[in-house]
């Protein structure tokens, strides 16, 4: 019997696609997000940065934080709002995300507007756990709190839907106002009134997925998670481009989400709209003294040469890996240059191996964050995340801080469009090793400066006012179209 030369088993057709989809993506993707990244020559000064425009707001292709609103004018109407929040802040350290709903909805209620947050029951003691109680006395200065019943933290769209239509027959909202997915499309898409806010899409998330991989050793294997999460998120990316369009209204976080929104998801122009996140500018702002007492509190000593600081989960996907293992390096050469770690998480212990130079602090209530941003020099953020922008670089920078940052279309394109606001890095151990050497030849004093055109810039664009006001205006457009000719 003649036997059968063995053969290498055939690559299925389903995973050649995949293959196939992965390095298009991989090759087209960074590309296509840097091709539509605003040129930091464009933006000289904060000056310069603010826009000159005149039309149908629906149309304008740029962040709405760049426009001119009064917070001394009173609204053009006052409104009856809903807002979906898969979580609303009730513990010591919320995500950035509950802390963007409850910032902007708190200066939107501050203003008049009749708020309404349904989310899911708070995760400890601080609030109510029936749905008929709200979280704070009812006034017209804040938001009225709606939890359904249930587990805490549990998110639950159904329930949540109820109470707002329950809500609904005591006069119907103006505007409606998804925190990302907390409101399905197949609920969304029959409310022509709404309004949805992306602080990540799946496109943004295979770009992580290629930098965090990149971390990777050479010599270790490509781990079967990684592989799978591939193969999962190229069919989500497809999934989000043929559902996105059954929301009304879309809210980019960052200029380069909005371009892929409008030319990768095809979402016409004027159903997309970019407004910058902003932070409480009465909780982030520029206090030496408070700075000093900070550093003497945490053991900074006074012969200390630079302050380095990092913020928010200590996890992988934050670029701690590359932090680590560049500061290590700087150490050697550098004995007075001290890193001081805010968060928690499984990089605390880790830092903590370095010794003397790295002070790690734990967890940090969003109260407390003001006294560290004013110790340091200069902000690092080595995320390996390109989706949103994270809350911690605007708060240094309203801080009047200079910023170190992963070279990602969102930073560059809406934080970093100057080179006097700071430096960006490729993410890897190298180039983040060469920049933290020239900021360190740099020194504090020249970060000092650059620290004070950050706070002029950050105070026109990142405040929770800027942002609350570009909200409240968009909101208005989407009651009344006549509210949509600027200025």
């Amino acid at each position: 019997m003649a036997l059968s030369k063995s053969r290498k088993p055939m690559i299925s057709l389903k995973s050649g696609l995949f293959t196939t989809l992965f390095f298009v993506v991989l090759f087209t993707i960074p590309a296509l997000l840097l091709l539509h990244t605003p040129p930091t020559s464009l933006c000289t000064s904060f000056s310069s940065y603010t826009k000159t425009f005149t039309g149908d707001l629906r149309y304008a292709e740029f962040s709405w934080n760049r426009l001119k609103f009064s917070k001394q004018e009173p609204p053009l109407e006052r409104m009856k709002i809903a807002v979906f929040s898969r979580k609303w802040p009730s513990g010591a350290s919320p995500g950035g995300m509950e802390r963007h709903a409850e910032t902007l909805h708190t200066a939107l209620a501050s203003r008049g507007h009749q708020v309404h947050i349904f989310t899911s029951p708070p995760t400890d003691d601080s609030g109510p756990t029936s749905s008929s109680e709200e979280s704070n006395p009812p006034t017209n200065l804040s938001p009225h709190v709606h939890y359904h019943e249930g587990e805490p933290g549990r998110w639950s769209y159904n329930k949540a839907w109820e109470q707002y239509e329950e809500e609904q027959k005591t006069g119907p909202f103006d505007v409606v106002h998804s925190e990302s997915v907390a409101l399905p499309y197949w609920r969304a898409r029959d409310v022509p009134n709404l309004a949805v806010s992306w602080h990540g899409i799946a496109l943004e998330s295979v770009h992580s997925n290629i930098y965090q991989d990149l971390v990777r050793n050479p010599k270790e294997k490509m781990t079967p998670g990684f592989n799978m999460t591939i193969h999962e998120v190229i069919p989500k990316v497809l999934d989000e481009i043929r559902f996105f369009k059954h929301y009304a209204h879309h809210i980019a976080i960052s200029d380069s989400c909005g371009e892929m929104l409008r030319d990768v998801y095809q979402i016409p122009n004027k159903r997309v709209h970019v407004i910058v996140n902003g932070v409480d500018e009465n909780d982030f702002k520029q206090d030496l003294e408070s700075g000093k007492k900070f550093k003497a509190n945490i053991g900074i000593p006074k012969n200390a040469s630079l302050v380095l600081g990092v913020a928010g989960r200590l996890v992988k996907d934050k670029g701690h890996p590359l932090l680590y293992e560049a500061f290590s390096k700087l150490m050697e050469n550098h004995p007075n240059v001290y890193l001081v770690v805010a968060g928690s998480g499984p990089w605390q212990n880790r830092y903590k191996d370095l010794g003397s130079q790295v002070i790690t602090l734990g967890s940090m209530k969003p109260d407390q964050l003001g006294g560290f941003y004013n110790a340091i020099d200069i902000f690092v953020n080595p995320t390996l995340r390109p989706q949103g922008l994270d809350l911690t670089l605007m708060e240094a920078m309203m801080s009047g801080k200079p910023v170190m940052a992963s070279r990602f279309p969102s930073i560059k394109g809406t934080i970093i469009v100057d080179e006097e606001y700071g430096f960006m890095f490729s993410p890897n151990v190298e180039s983040l090793k060469e920049t933290l050497d020239v900021v360190v030849a740099e020194g504090s004093k020249r970060l000092a400066q650059r620290g004070k055109a950050c706070r002029e810039f950050a105070a026109s664009m990142f405040t929770a006012t800027k942002m609350a006001l570009a909200y409240e205006r968009l909101f208005l457009c989407i009651k009344n179209n006549a509210f949509c000719r600027y200025p």
